[in-house]
């Protein structure tokens, strides 16, 4: 079975000359075309139309929709990601909407303005247009539908999980154990793999590309918000080092 160019602009709610657009940049080709010269979509069109039309509500352009679909050949398991991403954010916005909500009864009855809830369910986003600015606009997308949808309990294991982490390197660098040594090692391979399991790293899901791995090493140092996980610029310049020697030998 397919559906006319029509009915699937109808049933997209976009246009006609969308559709035709993106046939002409190869990122929705029609299945076939009829002698009348209609454009016609089959099932995996419009399953491939789903996903850019998902992808366009995260804010990428077109250009990262093309690469994120050719990245996740998968359309199950990118939209059961995607699902996911969706359903913490309905979450999310349940209890921003609740927030809200009890805003305007304090402000009509002259209640009490619980200051602490005001904010629940607020997301800033702070990091977004810098990861974008680095590693484009489809990893951002990638990670953040990842994060969403771990949901709070995910949420905070994984955060559990980092600072664990970042302690472990703490002791390290006090210690006096060498950046190449085999705890310090030890610590390094956790830390790609801890990199390596967050979707839109460069290299995922094969791993984080060494190039990576070795530029985000040294963004440690050079950054004083992240050499601040690990006690400070000396931290840093060890987990770097640690980093860098780990890369060369094993990646």
């Amino acid at each position: 079975m397919d559906w006319s160019i029509q009915e699937v602009a109808r049933l997209a709610g976009t246009t006609s000359r969308t559709l035709r657009h993106y046939g002409s940049i190869g990122l929705l080709e029609p299945t076939r075309t009829g002698a009348n010269g209609y454009r016609y979509y089959d099932r995996d069109a419009l399953v491939r139309l789903q996903r850019i039309l998902l992808l366009r509500q995260l804010g990428l352009g077109l250009d990262d929709i093309a690469a994120a679909l050719a990245h996740d050949g998968d359309p199950a398991r990118a939209l059961r990601r995607h699902l996911a991403w969706l359903g913490a954010e309905q979450e999310r916005l349940a209890r921003q909407a609740r927030a809200v909500e009890q805003t305007i009864e304090a402000l009509e009855t002259g209640g009490p303005v619980m200051a602490k809830d005001m904010f629940d369910g607020f997301d800033h986003t702070q990091y977004k247009g810098e990861v974008e600015q680095r590693w484009g606009a489809a990893a951002y997308a990638d990670s953040d539908a990842w994060w969403r949808g771990l949901g709070p309990e995910g949420q905070a294991e994984w955060k559990e999980r980092s600072r664990r982490l970042g302690e472990d390197w703490l002791a390290a660098a006090r210690s006096g154990e060498a950046p190449d040594g085999e705890a310090a090692q030890a610590l390094a391979a956790r830390h790609v793999q801890w990199l390596g399991a967050i979707p839109g790293t460069p290299g995922y899901p094969h791993g984080p590309a060494k190039e990576y791995v070795l530029g985000l090493a040294d963004m440690y140092v050079a950054d004083p918000r992240f050499a601040r996980n690990y006690g400070g610029e000396q931290g840093a310049e060890f987990v770097r080092d640690a980093l860098h020697a780990f890369a060369e030998r094993e990646m």
